[in-house]
């Protein structure tokens, strides 16, 4: 790999990280990761000899492929890489890098372009499960520009529409994988939901928290998550979650910025200065069951209407429908852009 590996470094969501086709890196999982990690300058804090940005929001990696079968134009795999540690997870899915996939799919010839706009069928390969993402092609051509705002992203982009038309169980098979609406864990009654990204609901008042601190503020409740999801983690069908980046935490209160719910998210430990996609689409499912935690926090908006997920950052607009405890399908609208494109050096091996 002396001579770089082809990259695509893009905005997905709030998160970013480097996009590479399949056929790019090596076929085995091993050399394949060992290959990211040195890309990524990780193990070190800083990742200074690397293109991460020492942070698991900017410590990421897409793995795209043409589909291997007729339900989806192209196949995401999404590799959570460590920043101080020399780990990579794909035990989970990532809704915000899924937001640049179908514009990286076109940009790499995978998919042709529509005329105007463009939808692509995306497997996320950690889970099984299919979305559609659909985003202006003007002319044949991504557009990334348009004035569409999210929480969390300075400026404007064009928008980038991703529905999951069959979200249920996307790591624990289940939508509640431990068969209850609550659960009791070390005094604290928590809801365990799998609409997506497996996530445990608690109170923010339950762990002596309000909900509405700064992610700095709530570091010290670091540990204290750590152990709840842990014993979480069994529960979900999930096994030992130790170095695992799933089930994140979501700890909830009444909303006060005119929103649904209130959120602060441990992922898994440090606090998200925002939420993810798949992590707020589970939440949303949560406070639409009656009897979970959280419910009765929720000011609910009417029948089909979005639920608005209040974050540190902003909001995250967010459209589930339920059919009893089955969910029918759920949408969110994302930005991308691309940041570069070209090729990566990965450091020597030692």
């Amino acid at each position: 790999m002396s001579a770089g590996v082809r990259c695509m470094l893009m905005r997905g969501g709030t998160s970013k990280g480097a996009y590479f086709l399949a056929a790019d890196l090596p076929a085995g999982p091993a050399e394949r990761d060992d290959l990211l990690l040195r890309a990524m300058g990780t193990p070190d804090p800083r990742q200074i000899d690397g293109i991460g940005g020492a942070h698991p929001l900017t410590s990421k990696v897409a793995v795209v492929s043409r589909a291997a079968g007729p339900d989806a134009d192209v196949d995401y795999l999404f590799l959570q890489l460590g920043v101080a540690e020399p780990t990579v997870s794909d035990r989970q899915n990532c809704g915000n890098l899924l937001a640049g996939v179908g514009p990286f799919a076109v940009e790499r010839g995978l998919v042709a372009a529509g005329a105007e706009r463009t939808s692509v069928r995306i497997r996320m390969v950690n889970s099984g499960s299919i979305a559609t993402a659909t985003f202006p092609t003007p002319g044949g051509a991504v557009d990334y520009d348009g004035d569409t705002a999210i929480s969390g992203v300075p400026g404007t982009a064009a928008p980038v529409v991703l529905d999951f038309a069959e979200t249920e169980g996307s790591s624990c098979g289940a939508l509640l994988p431990t068969g209850r609406l609550r659960d009791l864990i070390d005094g604290v009654e928590v809801t365990c939901v799998d609409n997506g990204m497996p996530v445990v609901v608690a109170a923010a008042a339950d762990l002596g928290a309000t909900g509405y601190e700064s992610p700095d503020e709530l570091a010290a409740l670091g540990d204290r998550v750590q152990e709840l999801r842990l014993r979480a983690g069994e529960l979900m069908g999930l096994g030992d979650v130790t170095a695992a980046s799933v089930p994140k935490t979501t700890l909830v209160a009444p909303p006060r910025a005119g929103g649904t719910v209130c959120t602060r998210t441990f992922i898994p430990v440090r606090v998200h200065t925002s939420i993810g996609v798949l992590g707020a689409v589970s939440v949303a499912t949560a406070v639409l069951l009656d009897g979970a935690v959280g419910h009765d926090l929720a000011d609910l908006p009417p029948p089909g209407a979005p639920l608005s997920i209040e974050h540190p950052t902003g909001r995250l607009d967010v459209e589930v429908e339920l059919d009893g405890t089955a969910v029918r399908r759920a949408g969110v609208v994302r930005t991308a852009r691309r940041l570069f494109d070209g090729t990566v050096f990965p450091r020597s091996r030692p």
